[in-house]
């Protein structure tokens, strides 16, 4: 959904609702070493601004946990995102589905147009999120059939129901992989800054830095024998673990709570 500047919305209770991408891993908050940032985080303080400038005040609440899937953000995530009575949710999430050995990718559209469904019919508008396309993203390229499947649904979703997308799939900026942590999975601290411009797109608010859809200037990679010991130290460091955990049955986040559980100003 396009909205012209002189029509978007003055929001005053955000609420974020998804996994480690919207938790804002692996961006650390400068302010409290002890949890991260990320680009939802950046959103509000933008959204907070907006609502200053017209005399409203703002407050905001992330209820992301790192590792959850599909059935919790849109289960007791999103129950208890309602129960704030939010006027914007984000709802980001499905890429801890997308993830496993197999995934009904119908099922899971099902599942979020529900979930939206039930936003729009408290009053709440919905910012919904595509994934980004991995061509250039080594072993996660063999995900591309699927994540192109759900931006399709993302899209579909997003204008049966009425909702602002950011369209990371077409943000050729964060296919960079200075714009991933060193787990390779989730944003940098520069990749959540650029997703964040990406949302004030979507709400149709102004865009902070110019240039964010530009891609980075050309780095020399390291050389083959260098990239050969970063591959077995993330092999070692990151995908041994979540595959540990998997075989395991547990998750990185099973005994976390959100970080921002309830409405509070920035």
């Amino acid at each position: 959904m396009t909205v012209p500047p002189a029509q978007v919305p003055v929001w005053e209770r955000y609420v974020a609702i998804g996994d480690s991408f919207t938790e804002g891993m692996v961006d650390p908050d400068p302010n409290d070493p002890t949890r991260f940032r990320g680009w939802a985080d950046r959103l509000a303080e933008f959204l907070d601004r907006h609502a200053a400038e017209h005399g409203r005040e703002f407050r905001y609440a992330n209820l992301a946990v790192r590792g959850r899937k599909t059935a919790d953000i849109v289960g007791p995530q999103l129950e208890r995102a309602l129960s704030l009575q939010p006027d914007l949710v984000s709802l980001v999430g499905g890429g801890n589905d997308i993830l496993r050995p197999s995934v009904d990718l119908d099922a899971l559209a099902e599942r979020f147009d529900a979930a939206v469904a039930k936003i729009r019919a408290s009053g709440a508008d919905v910012l919904l999120c595509t994934p980004t396309d991995p061509r250039e993203a080594g072993v996660f390229r063999t995900l591309r059939p699927r994540n192109a499947i759900h931006t399709a649904n993302m899209f579909t979703i997003a204008q049966n129901h009425g909702c602002y997308i950011i369209n990371l799939w077409g943000l050729r900026a964060t296919q960079d992989w200075r714009m991933w942590g060193e787990d390779r999975i989730h944003p940098s601290s520069l990749g959540h800054e650029r997703i964040a411009q990406a949302a004030l797109l979507a709400l149709g608010l102004p865009e902070t830095d110019p240039d964010w859809r530009l891609p980075l200037p050309k780095q020399n990679r390291a050389g083959r024998r260098q990239e050969l010991r970063e591959h077995a130290v993330w092999a070692r460091t990151h995908a041994a673990p979540w595959v540990q955990r998997r075989l395991r049955g547990v998750s990185s986040g099973d005994t976390l709570q959100p970080k921002r559980p309830e409405l509070g100003p920035i």
